[in-house]
């Protein structure tokens, strides 16, 4: 695969057709993925910069899958006492159960099922999205981050895979290694053959009017992250 073009090829778990099953099992083991790669990290980091002194904070994960992400950060607020107040956004009217299921009933967390879009005005701190953007075409990405630009009070980050052919060709091997699941194994590659790279992120931040006022910085390993703090 030529990998100085953005793959625009569909991943066969965005498939409306897929069964439950199939969809659940896919994402228990996307969890397992971030755990591996370390993928929650950046936004933990970021969140600490940009929950900085407060006391309590309102946050929207977009896509949240089976939770994951929402609930490391229901722990690391839990862990400082700080008050989350935690809300996720998902297209796929199978995440909620998947999440819901993988959740503890002490952890609470508002797992919803929509359109980011409609949630303009909710009053949210943060928005954070992970390893959804490679997901989205380009007119899509350029409308979600003008959403995060003028929704997040505190500041967005979009955590998201670095289109880089190391990643691309080792990629196979940890998933063989590690047992995921056949369309975690297909779609992982195509996922990062759909990915962005700092040049083409620099210009879908200036296509949606917000340019330098975020950043993109790398991430270990093979994470391309764009940040804005107010």
């Amino acid at each position: 695969m030529n990998l100085a073009v953005r793959s625009t090829a569909e991943e066969a778990m965005d498939a409306p057709d897929l069964p439950q099953a199939d969809y659940r099992a896919v994402l228990a083991d996307l969890a397992n993925v971030n755990t591996v790669t370390m993928a929650r990290r950046p936004t933990l980091d970021f969140l600490a910069r940009a929950v900085g002194t407060r006391k309590r904070f309102r946050l929207l994960d977009v896509g949240y899958g089976e939770g994951d992400m929402l609930r490391a950060i229901a722990r690391w607020a839990a862990k400082r006492g700080i008050v989350a107040d935690l809300v996720g956004i998902d297209l796929n009217p199978n995440s909620a159960a998947a999440a819901h299921a993988a959740t503890p009933a002490d952890m609470t967390i508002d797992y919803r099922t929509g359109d980011y879009a409609d949630l303009a005005g909710a009053g949210f701190d943060i928005v954070a999205s992970s390893l959804v953007a490679h997901h989205m075409t380009a007119p899509q990405l350029r409308a979600f981050l003008r959403f995060m630009e003028a929704e997040a009070a505190a500041g967005w980050i979009v955590n998201d895979l670095h289109r880089h052919r190391f990643a691309h060709a080792g990629y196979p091997l940890l998933a063989t290694v590690m047992r995921w699941h056949p369309i975690v194994r297909a779609d992982g590659r195509l996922s990062i053959a759909r990915a962005f790279r700092p040049a083409e992120w620099h210009a879908i931040l200036a296509d949606a009017g917000i340019g330098p006022a975020a950043q993109v910085v790398r991430r270990f390993p093979f994470r391309l992250c764009v940040e804005r703090l107010r």
